[in-house]
Order: structure tokens, then sequence, then C-alpha cells
């Protein structure tokens, strides 16, 4: 038992963690991809072990075996119901360790906390509630079990971290907390937030500690550490890096920092205003030793080393892009018409090159490309956008929906769009294969709208990949998102909107619309919910109506879709009157709509979606707001 408190201890100075726990492990010859925590009940005199030699080596902070003790990831050794035990086992591992070891020095028992290994919305699938409640279990035991401390290591992701901590204070109001975040190769969270941004996040928490771990080695997290004391400076910090980088050599995984450099390291990190120092991945109690020795004996290691220089981080190479069309019209502020076309369903894209040509010569802005529209098979959009980029001249904005494909085809796709110099997207969830031409087709999706906006905008335009890999030079993308302003429950549709834009969505498509005053209601809604207008640009949807039966599948069968009576009944009078007049008269209401639309102060523009390919009727409601504008 500990003779002075945990916080007591961190006003004294400088405090020293253990090292790894799973690189010991490994380096005995389990497995890498066996349950380690498991070990806490079915080999605990191995675990121990593991302990007592960092508290031997001069440790005073000694994690328990616990990282990966959650639900989730215990699901996939099959041992989810044993959250309780393998975490109160694991603290009184260390408990048990600390008894029977000598050391000069009180031993605190830090209940070590990882990521949940599951990806939380928006990015992921995983509700808040559902993380929340798993931390909580986790920690619940770690804290029954009677720990000194709680220790959240490796975590990429700002949300995530904060429920856990939500979930600690739920557990314990007073149990102190030391939170760590991990970084890119690139100095950058997962999602692209810096260290500063990182530490303005962590310092508002409610815990003793913030800082950095794991990483590419000592001096990626030194800078990490820098930039985040410069941007939160009266918090009190923790550094635990891995041993440098991982290195796959005869079939092992290895690390290349020696002691001696980590020795060199804990001085500098205290220099730099670390309180709390120890290692991550790759260290072992010889690195915990030196560390010691270092802190223990500062002047003998300040004689012998020179002292480390670090290296500022290489910015990130800007993008060479020049902004897209679409981005300097929204930058503009000024009205766009962009129209859909859907690829062809074989090899040959003539007739989709020659509709783009006649919309574009009628005064169109952009061309949408469909994706599988209804899900049914179609050629691939990047490479009809390209085409029509090449042959008509006109920028494409590309449909790119996040249902049926996973993180590595999201992200191979968008390199592979860019390459081709598509770089406007429109990212929707995609209609569901079970209304298209393959309804057993996959289905699935690693990421919703909001999370790849966020991941476009955020990663890849800032150089890395979700990994937070370095990708070279950044993406130029601007990333548009889907709105329904005729939503039944505005309220719900207004959040998932928020979260859109505060991933860093330059502009909303919304559904068909067939009454103005929807639009205007919406606006209203919004503003009164967020206290302040929508700023978005938006672009209206418009689907000229065809003839009655399409207006009645319209209203019937299509979700999110409208059609007031009056309209309707107008669209039977005109199929009475012959067959051409149903779409003559779809056009006329289509110019009356555009009419009301331009009176609202949020429209930013239109989205014309012609229905059956016929883009003629496209090309009148473009020359009736052209004819309106005085063009």
């Amino acid at each position: 038992m500990a003779s002075t408190g945990f916080r007591e201890r961190l006003r004294q100075g400088p405090v020293l963690a253990d090292g790894a726990m799973g690189t010991l492990l490994y380096g005995q010859g389990l497995p890498i991809d066996s349950c380690f925590n498991a070990l806490n009940l079915t080999d605990p005199a191995r675990i121990a072990g593991v302990h007592r030699a960092y508290i031997e080596a001069g440790a005073e902070v000694i994690k328990t075996n616990t990282f990966d003790a959650n639900r989730f990831k215990l699901a996939a050794h099959g041992l989810a119901s044993e959250v309780a035990a393998l975490n109160h086992a694991g603290a009184e591992l260390v408990r048990r360790a600390a008894d029977t070891t000598a050391a000069p020095h009180d031993v605190y028992v830090a209940g070590s906390i990882g990521p949940l290994g599951v990806q939380l919305e928006p990015v992921g699938r995983v509700r808040a509630r559902a993380v929340f409640d798993a931390f909580r279990a986790q920690i619940a035991a770690l804290v029954e079990a009677g720990v000194d401390l709680l220790l959240f290591e490796t975590f990429a992701l700002l949300d995530e971290i904060t429920e856990a901590v939500r979930a600690a204070r739920a557990v314990s109001a007073d149990i102190p907390i030391v939170a760590q975040v991990t970084f890119t190769r690139d100095g950058r969270l997962l999602l692209g937030e810096s260290p500063q941004q990182a530490a303005r996040t962590l310092a508002a928490l409610d815990v003793d500690v913030i800082g950095a771990n794991c990483g590419s080695g000592p001096a990626q997290v030194m800078r990490a550490v820098e930039r985040m004391r410069g941007a939160a400076p009266g918090a009190v910090y923790s550094a635990m890096p891995n041993a440098g980088w991982p290195e796959h050599v005869g079939g092992r995984v290895m690390y290349a920092a020696a002691p001696d450099y980590f020795a060199e390291y804990a001085l500098a990190f205290v220099g730099a205003g670390v309180t709390l120092v120890g290692g991550c991945c790759g260290t072992t109690p010889a690195h915990i030793a030196a560390m010691r020795a270092a802190l223990d004996h500062p002047d003998a290691y300040l004689e012998s080393s020179p002292p480390i220089a670090v290296r500022e981080a290489a910015a990130l190479p800007a993008s060479p892009e020049e902004p897209t069309r679409l981005a300097r019209a929204l930058d503009a502020g000024r009205f766009m018409i962009t129209v859909e076309v859907a690829p062809p369903k074989g090899i040959m894209p003539e007739r989709v090159i020659a509709g783009a040509r006649m919309l574009v010569e009628a005064g169109a802005d952009f061309i949408n490309i469909a994706d599988s529209p209804m899900a049914r098979m179609r050629m691939s959009p990047w490479a009809v956008a390209h085409l029509l980029q090449e042959a008509v001249g006109v920028e494409a904005i590309l449909h790119f929906p996040t249902r049926g494909r996973n993180l590595l085809r999201i992200q191979g796709d968008l390199l592979a769009a860019h390459a081709l110099g598509v770089r406007n997207l429109f990212i929707v969830m995609g209609d569901p294969t079970r209304i298209g031409d393959y309804p057993d087709a996959a289905d699935a999706y690693d990421v919703a709208p909001s999370g790849l906006v966020r991941l476009v905008k955020c990663n890849l335009n800032a150089g890395a990949d979700q990994a937070g890999n370095s990708i070279g030079t950044p993406t130029s993308f601007v990333a548009g998102c889907a709105l329904n302003m005729g939503a039944p429950d505005p309220a719900h549709e207004i959040r998932v909107l928020k979260k859109k834009i505060d991933a860093g969505a330059d502009f909303a498509l919304t559904q068909p619309v067939y009454d103005p005053a929807a639009v205007r209601r919406f606006f209203d809604a919004y503003a009164e919910a967020e206290g302040r207008p929508l700023d978005l640009p938006v672009l209206v949807g418009l689907l000229p109506l065809y003839n009655a039966r399409h207006a009645r599948f319209l209203h019937h069968e299509v979700p999110g879709i409208t059609i007031p009576d009056a309209l309707m009944q107008r669209m039977v009078a005109a199929e009475a009157r012959g067959a051409d007049a149903g779409a003559s008269e779809g056009v006329k209401i289509a110019c009356e709509i555009v009419a009301g639309l331009k009176a609202i102060a949020g429209v930013r523009g239109l989205y014309v979606m012609p229905a059956f390919g016929r883009y003629n009727l496209a090309a009148e409601i473009i020359d009736c707001v052209r004819e309106r504008d005085g063009a």
C-alpha cells in the first residue's frame, strides 16, 4: 500500500512508470495474437513475474495487464463474460507483486485501459452509449479491486477517450486519472487533430494528467508533448513512448531504441515539463532501470551524454492543386445549377457524354455522376466523371456512397478518383442493395456518411489515411453531404446535418422538393435549434415530374418525397390531354418551384435530377432559370 497518495506524489517531482507487458510476453514465446489478458487467470505467475521485474527496475507506477480487457476485445477470444474477473485479477496481481518485492519506493497500481477496438459513431457504427457501458464495466472492476489510479493509454480518437473518462467519473468521482493519446507518424490523431487540439480537449476533461504514449519513439512523443504543453500549459503531463518504430526481423517484431537512449530521453522529458514518464511497446525492465538511474543521478548522465536535439517534424507538403471550380463558386456565393446523369449500363459512354455536353451548353455549371442509382448495376461513376471532364470540360461531382464499401476500398477508390482529376464529392449512404438488381449483394459499410466526410476533410486532405499513415501529398477534395428538408423528424435531420457540418462538409444537396415552403420551414427550424442561420451552401433537389404515374410512384414509394395534392391533380389533368403533356406540365411545375426557391435566402443553387434520362427536360428548366436571371 502506497504511503503517499498518487496526487501528492505527482507534486513531489518526476514519477517513473513501467514499460511494455506484451513485448515481454511475446519475447517469452507467446503468439502475438493470443489473449494476453487471459493470463491473469490462466498463468498468473507469469504476469506477476513481469510486474516484479519492473518494480525491481525502479518503476513506481505499475500498469495492470488489462489493456484489452473490455467486452469488445475479449469477445474475439470468447471471453466477453470475463471482463470483471480478468480486470479484478489484473489489479490483484500488481498488488501481490508489490507486496512481495523489496522496493525503496511506493508502488502505485494503475488500472490500464485501452481503446475498445471498435469505431464510435460517426466514424463507425457503435453508439456512444455502448462505448460508455463497455468502459464502465471494465473500470468498475478495476476500482472495486482497489487500483490507485486509472491510466487510459493509446487512444487515437478524442470522442472515445472522452467517453472513457465520463465512464470513469460515473464509477468514481475522485480516483486519479491519466489520459494519454497516441499520434500517427505524421504527428496527428487518427482523424487529423493536432497535438494542440488534443491537449485542449484532454485538459477540459476531469483528469489529473494528460499526455502521449506509444507512437514511433521518444523523439516523436517529445514533439507531440511540447506542442500539447504550448496549447495547455497548466496541465500535468505524461510521456510513455515506444522503443522506436517496430520492425520485422527474422519473423520477429523488434524495436531499435536502446535503454541508454531512453535514459537520456527521461531527462529530456522532465526538462520539457513532463512529470510522469515511462515506456510503451518495445520497452523492457532494462529500459526502465536506465531511466531510473538517469532520474536518480541526472548530473552523471548530463555530463556523459550530449543533449538531445529535438527536431521539428517536417510540415506536410501543401497540395499543389488549385481549388476546384465548385470550391470557387461556393466561396463566391453565386447561384449554381448541377444536373445528375446516370452512368451507362454497358461500356459505351457516348450517350452520357452527349447529354452532358448538351446540359453544359444549356447553362449547367456542374454534372453530378450517380453511383449505381436504385442499386442497379452501372459503370463505375469515377470513370464517367473522368471521361466527362476530359471530353466536355465540365467539372463533375462524384456520388460516393459508403454502403457496400469497407475502409480499404473507400480510401483506394478516393485516391483513384483524385488521381483521375475528380475532386468534388457528394457523400451519401447509398441505396440498399435489396431494392436493386442484386438483392443478395453485400450491403455492409464501415463508416457513416458524416464519418466519411471527416475522413476526407481531416485525413486525406491533411495527407494521411484513416490509420494515420502518410499518403504523401494531401488530397484536395470538396465534400458535399445529403439533406432531406422534408424529413418527418426535422429535429433528427438537423442533428445529423450538424454532425456533417462539424465533420467539414462544404455543401449539401437535398432530396427532391415540391413545396418551397418546406424549405423555408427547415431553414427556420435549423436557426431556432442552433441559435443561428444555416450557413452551409444548400443546392435544392429538383426532380421534374414526367407523368401522373411517375408522380404517384414518387409520392407513395420513395421515402422523403411528398407530392402536394394540387400538383398531383395537375399531373393527372395534364396526362388526360395527351402523352407529352405530362412532361411539359412537369417542367412548368419545376420552373414555378424554382421561382419560389430563389426567394429563399439560404438556397444557393439547384440539383436537377431528370427522370428516365430525359436530359432535354433538365435543359428546359435550366433555360427557365437563366431566362429569369437575365443570362
